[in-house]
């Protein structure tokens, strides 16, 4: 395999200039950079639940930026919500608990299941999203129920046929705890999970407590608005696809907005909710995962990139899987373009059957884009979209099934295949965006400042 690091987005032959650009950017602002990054910083202006102004959402024009460790910041470390037992051991104590985890779900170094069992919590089983209470299960992989060997504790599997608690379930159960470390993008699969425990809740009249943790992604907010059509496993909920909220937070709007309605519970009421929210956590903060949030996100690289390139799952077009770079890269047998190559193998845990098993593609590796251009963007870089779409020698098998609903709506494909530039596809955007900014600022916990970014 070929490693060598490509800095600047594979742009396609027509595009040739902008990748000149954004060298030049790039070594301007590679020392003037950090050292001037908070003098810039504009007066506050912060979006919460406070009765304040909400600030409209514009896409500035992309700079590098370097961001910042959290473990040298002045401010105060970041708490979990997990990390606050004063706050929810009272409300489990003498209760028969369930608990929705996977390995994020962690008190410094210690799993929340034996932290609570070493505390005299009556644990009855564990419920596990995508990828299983241990995180070991590759995308998409069928997990089965059985026995945790560690803790000796039933798992069950929230993924699959089975995505609700069932009443038989619930039955053995007076609370549900939910701790789960989310990257923040509408297909990432632990939100659908976590809705799916909070209408089993509301069914069956049980408490659902939900210990809050940063959004990676929580500084900024992109994508098109998820139309009723396109409800699937990978978007349940109108928001963009990037919300820039926490869990603690959309389980509140979830709630609020009355969303666990569905066809099928036309009548059912929110569930009795308790978020228990991060201390010195703002939208704005960096914060760097302690633990990989699921098997192909393994760097924090890779989720800054997730939100983008895993639209390109819904193409012919590998973004990793299979490689030690997944979602970290692009490339595909027929690119023509790029310096980076790769051949997708089967690695067991993480991707058994990744797209072009075996085959060697060609394209580009993003790592130094993500950290050094991309945060800054604050948006989903649409251009790769097109003009690999455009150079695709067979466009009629460039898009799969699988596309609109990772998009949310129909419209996106169709705007590509079109030929539409990615600043009108952005704007396209912006109308619901706009409503949603307004929609959820009752349901924010933590201070969001739009224009600052990330820091």
């Amino acid at each position: 395999m070929n490693l060598t690091q490509d800095t600047i987005a594979f742009k396609g032959m027509k595009q040739q200039w902008k990748m000149t650009l954004q060298i030049s950017w790039l070594l301007f602002f590679a020392i003037w950079g950090v050292s001037n990054i908070q003098a810039q910083k504009p007066a506050p202006k912060t979006e919460s639940n406070s009765k304040v102004n909400v600030v409209e959402i514009t896409t500035p024009a992309a700079k590098p930026h370097s961001i910042f460790n959290p473990n040298t910041q002045s401010e105060l470390p970041i708490s979990v919500g997990a990390e606050n037992t004063a706050s929810y051991i009272p409300l489990l104590s003498g209760k028969r608990v369930g608990i929705v985890a996977n390995p994020t779900s962690k008190i410094g170094n210690t799993h929340l299941v034996d932290t609570l069992k070493k505390m005299g919590i009556k644990i009855v089983c564990v419920f596990a999203p995508e990828h299983g209470f241990r995180g070991d299960a590759e995308n998409g992989a069928h997990i089965e129920n059985g026995i945790d060997q560690k803790s000796g504790l039933t798992v069950i599997s929230l993924y699959g046929n089975h995505v609700k608690p069932t009443a038989a379930e619930m039955k053995q159960l007076d609370v549900i705890v939910f701790d789960i470390q989310d990257v923040g993008a509408r297909f990432y699969t632990y939100l659908t999970t976590m809705h799916y425990v909070m209408q089993a809740c509301s069914e069956q009249n049980k408490p659902l407590i939900v210990l809050d943790r940063p959004n990676p992604n929580g500084y900024y907010i992109a994508g098109p608005i998820l139309e009723p059509q396109f409800k699937s496993m990978v978007g349940v909920h109108p928001i963009p696809i990037v919300h820039g909220m926490t869990l603690g937070e959309l389980a509140n709007m979830i709630n609020g907005e009355g969303w666990l309605r569905d066809s099928a519970h036309p009548n059912l009421k929110p569930c009795k909710l308790t978020v228990i929210p991060c201390t010195n956590y703002n939208h704005n903060r960096a914060y760097r995962l302690p633990v990989a949030p699921s098997p192909n996100l393994p760097t924090e690289n890779s989720i800054y990139l997730y939100p983008t390139l895993c639209l390109l799952e819904g193409t012919n077009v590998s973004m990793g899987r299979g490689t030690d770079k997944p979602f970290e890269c692009f490339g595909a047998p027929w690119l023509t373009q790029g310096t980076y190559s790769f051949t997708p193998k089967a690695i067991p845990g993480k991707s058994m059957n990744p797209p072009y098993l075996n085959e060697t593609c060609k394209g580009v590796l993003l790592s130094d884009f993500a950290s050094g251009y991309l945060v800054s963007y604050r948006n989903i870089y649409i251009d790769w979209m097109i003009m690999l779409y455009q150079d695709c020698p067979n466009k009629s098998q460039f898009f799969n099934s699988f596309f609109n609903k990772l998009a949310g709506n129909a419209k996106l494909q169709q705007q590509i295949i079109s030929g539409m530039n990615s600043k009108d596809i952005l704007q396209s955007w912006q109308p619901g965006i706009d409503a949603f900014i307004i929609k959820r600022k009752p349901y924010l916990l933590y201070p969001f400042q739009p224009e600052l970014g990330i820091y």
